[in-house]
């Protein structure tokens, strides 16, 4: 029994008031929703973002206890010395929010330019990892948390987009290795899967594509149900209040995380013989290719 209940959620709360956190890709979407609302909530917020105007803009709007930086995530050196910058200016680090992502041009495997594909690995997985890294000394230090932004696109088929559900998965990884390795020293780390939020990255691949629109009609109720970029910064605000190891929005997604390895079994024969999805594969596969676009 004593077992059985140390897998149970822990009581286990984080206050981020007058803590100093440091958010990747803050200039727009879920990155400057979730610097809103934990400056709200009375943090000292760092906001990281490879557009220098967008993320001062960003911060300018909340005003003091906002600072604006410009690092690449992808420039290991960059990150470095953005988490220098800070522990010099605030003398501590107490949160870490890997949110910088981009996505790919639609490709198959076979098509895509290698360039495309390896810059969505050094933004999305390797980037997290330059992001994490310098800062655990002091995550350890304050007994802070972390948190990595996968995607539920780490357990779906990746057909079209496939560098960024590998690099999502790959983040996934990353998260849950972190958080036990961390759990000596008391400090903490979460793993966030969001499903489809209504941002700018998410408007061009989806909306704005044939692709992207066709692959996205072709996913099931309650698949396709989207939220705001406010909402999955509030659940990941909410999640880092309790040092949650997971957190998943919209709640529609939490029964295929949980049975994902029945579901992908039956999803992956599926898609393999669908008809429809072979012509669009096929019309894909003549596409001339255009650049990715960040998060």
């Amino acid at each position: 029994m004593m077992n059985l209940l140390r897998l149970l959620p822990t009581n286990d709360t984080f206050d981020v008031a007058d803590k100093v956190v440091v958010i990747t890709g803050a200039g727009r979407g879920i990155g400057a929703e979730l610097a809103q609302i934990l400056h709200r909530r009375r943090a000292r917020v760092v906001m990281l973002d490879l557009d220098e105007d967008k993320v001062r803009t960003a911060a300018a709007r909340l005003g003091s206890r906002a600072v604006p930086l410009r690092a690449d995530v992808a420039d290991r050196d960059s990150m470095v010395a953005a988490t220098a910058t800070v522990r010099d200016r605030f003398g501590r680090i107490d949160l870490v929010v890997a949110n910088a992502g981009i996505t790919p041009v639609p490709a198959t495997l076979r098509t895509m330019d290698p360039a495309d594909f390896d810059r969505v690995i050094g933004v999305n997985l390797t980037g997290v990892f330059n992001t994490v890294r310098p800062a655990l000394d002091d995550i350890v230090a304050s007994g802070g948390h972390v948190v990595v932004v996968s995607s539920c696109a780490a357990f779906a088929p990746g057909m079209g987009g496939s560098p960024y559900m590998i690099s999502k998965a790959g983040v996934e990884q990353l998260g849950r290795a972190l958080r036990v390795e961390l759990a000596a020293s008391g400090a903490t780390a979460g793993v966030a899967y969001f499903g489809i939020v209504e941002t700018a990255m998410t408007h061009h691949t989806l909306d704005d594509d044939e692709f992207g629109r066709a692959a996205d009609a072709m996913l099931p109720w309650p698949l396709n149900q989207r939220i705001s970029a406010a909402q999955a910064a509030l659940a990941v605000a909410d999640g880092i209040a309790h040092r949650a190891p997971r957190i998943i929005a919209p709640r529609v997604w939490e029964p295929y995380a949980l049975l994902r390895g029945a579901v992908n079994v039956l999803m992956d024969r599926y898609l393999s013989t669908d008809e429809q999805l072979r012509v669009l594969l096929r019309k894909l596969e003549q596409r001339p290719r255009s650049e990715s676009n960040r998060a």
